[in-house]
Parts: structure tokens; sequence; C-alpha cells
């Protein structure tokens, strides 16, 4: 078959790490055009980063006849509307995490993919990586005994209160960043289909003096499918400065996961059993980058009509989730207020 060209909209300093540099290992697929908000940004971008086209506007390049796809890499608030308008188009679409900025937004575009039979994709690359697989392996072959409780977390330092992160209007804010990476892997281990929802408990905030719409930090305890109790911490300005984990307690042992999201960089993964404490090792396998795997999921996913792992339909309850933290935190949802498109 022919290969799979994607454009690109925005220059966000994710997309070479994302999507061009997996792109130039797999012959299956191209990188052929770019566009950006500013003209001159999008020209540099894809001198720099060898990409054919340039595109005036976003709309020209999802007009492009040529392409195949697309590569959503924009601010959270932007998700949904380019990422539909992409589908409507006739491109399959490949969207940064979180797919959308609540769960409304989510369904709308797990019904236009539905609706238009392309691929919608969210980007949670860990999800590709024989790490995800193994931790669910040793879940449901019930090693650990009947689940207890799930704690996850995605914390890391993002002091720079100016960064783009951490803007309402873009859908900012610790839970929607890093943090959606924190319920996701917690709906992977609690093995929640989106049948038998997550109840959240409760949840605590802190917020950004300058907005307090902004959560910074943000933790919430919740109710699993099965009975099981979960806590999610997420953080981009806390005490809590570096912590990428999860850890499941079960009546016969527990499992512990250091750098779940990009565990061909160092990580740690530990199964506890009858107080035999082993250290799980994946072999050559798991030194393939997460966005490479990424990259030939979406590639297979628009070749052989196959779900991905991470399609439409699964955001759809991982925004669910985020919506309820965010209410039971006090805080307003994200969406509703798009910056200028």
């Amino acid at each position: 078959m022919k290969r799979i060209r994607i454009g690109v909209l925005g220059a966000a300093r994710i997309a070479p790490a994302a999507l061009v540099k997996p792109a130039r290992l797999l012959p299956e697929v191209q990188v052929a055009a770019a566009a950006a908000r500013d003209p001159a940004r999008a020209d540099t971008f894809a001198r720099r980063q060898g990409i054919p086209r340039v595109h005036a506007s976003y709309d020209a390049l999802i007009a492009d006849p040529e392409l195949d796809a697309v590569y959503i890499p924009l601010p959270n608030g932007l998700h949904a509307h380019w990422t539909i308008r992409a589908l409507e188009a006739g491109k399959h679409v490949l969207c940064e995490k979180p797919m959308a900025a609540n769960e409304a937004e989510a369904q709308e575009i797990a019904d236009a993919a539905k609706r238009t039979g392309l691929v919608a994709m969210e980007a949670f690359h860990y999800r590709y990586h024989p790490l995800a697989k193994r931790m669910r392996e040793i879940l449901d072959d019930g090693e650990l005994g009947e689940i207890r409780r799930i704690t996850t977390a995605m914390c890391f330092p993002l002091p720079l209160l100016g960064d783009i992160r951490y803007r309402y209007d873009l859908a900012g804010g610790a839970l929607m960043d890093g943090g959606c990476y924190a319920v996701h892997v917690m709906r992977l281990l609690a093995g929640d289909d989106g049948a038998d929802p997550i109840e959240v408990l409760d949840a605590k905030a802190l917020t950004v003096p300058a907005d307090r719409r902004i959560d910074r930090a943000i933790s919430a305890r919740l109710r699993l499918p099965g009975g099981a109790t979960g806590v999610v911490h997420a953080s981009m300005l806390s005490r809590r400065v570096l912590d990428i984990g999860a850890h499941v307690v079960g009546t016969r042992g527990e499992m512990r996961v250091r750098n779940y999201v990009m565990p061909h960089l160092p990580h740690r993964f530990t199964v506890d059993v009858g107080g035999r404490k082993r250290r799980e090792h994946l072999g050559q396998a798991a030194r393939t980058p997460t966005y490479r795997l990424q990259l030939q999921a979406f590639a297979d996913a628009i070749r052989s009509g196959e779900p991905p792992l991470t399609p439409a339909s699964d955001a759809v309850p991982t925004l669910r989730v985020m919506d309820s933290i965010y209410r039971a935190a006090g805080l307003p949802l994200r969406g509703g207020t798009p910056a200028a498109r």
C-alpha cells in the first residue's frame, strides 16, 4: 500500500519527538505537510524538520487532498474542534491527550469517528508499550489476589505560570495536562471499560493565585469497579515534585511501577507476592520508544480498519472521570471558552 501521508497542525514542541522522528523509522509513514497560526513559524518548523510542504492555515492543511491523516498537538481546548473538522474532511486523526476538554466534547469526537468510519486515536503513547500489557496481565492472572487499592500519580515541576498549560481558555490545569495519564492508567489497572463507571468520592486542588479556576495540583479518591479504592495525584507545582508511578495492592501482594509513561527510558517494575519480591524485566522489546510504537499502531489501524487501543470512544470515560474530579474539587469544567481558532 502507499505511504500514509500525515500533516501536522501547529509547530508544537512535542511534534518532533511524537511524530517526526518516529516517522523517519517507519517506511509506511511520511510527515508531508505542516501548518501553524503563524506562517513564518510554520515555515521555520517545516524547514528544520524536513517537512516538504507548508500550508497557510489549519483549514488549508485539512483540505489538502494529498494527505491521509492529521496529527493534532494543539492546546487541549482546541483538540475537539480540529479533530472533528479533520474527520469531516476525510482525514484520520492522531490527537494528543486528552483528546477533548470535557466528556461532552469527547463524545462528539467519538460520534464523528463512528459516523465517518475513520481512525481517531488518542495519543496515550505509553499504552502501546509492552509494560502496559504486562501490568494488565499480572492483574488478569490474579497473582495479586483481590485488588483492594490502586494509586497512580503524574507529578512533575512546571513553575512557569505563563505557560499555556496554566491557561483556562485553553483547557489547562494539572489534571488536564499530565494528570490525564494518571487517570488513564488508573482505568487500565482498574479494568474500567466504561460500563461500570469509576465513582469520584472527593477531591482537593491547589490553584493558581492569578486564576483560581486552574489547578496546579489535584488529588482525588475514587471507588473503582469491583469495590476497590483508588487515589489519583497530579501536579505541575507542589511539594510532590516528581512522582510518575502506579501502586496496586491486593490481598496476596502488590505491584509497583515507576515511570509507566515512558518506560523505554529508565523505569522500575516490581511485584511482591507472599513476601517474595521480584523485578520484572521486559527484554529488548521494552527499549523501543513509546512514540514509535504509537505511530506504528496508528498506521496499522488505518490499514487494517481495526480500532487502536486508544480510540476516540475510550476518551469518553477518561474525560468523564476528569470532569467528576473537577466537580468534586469545586472547580469548573474545561471547555466552553475556546481561544480564537
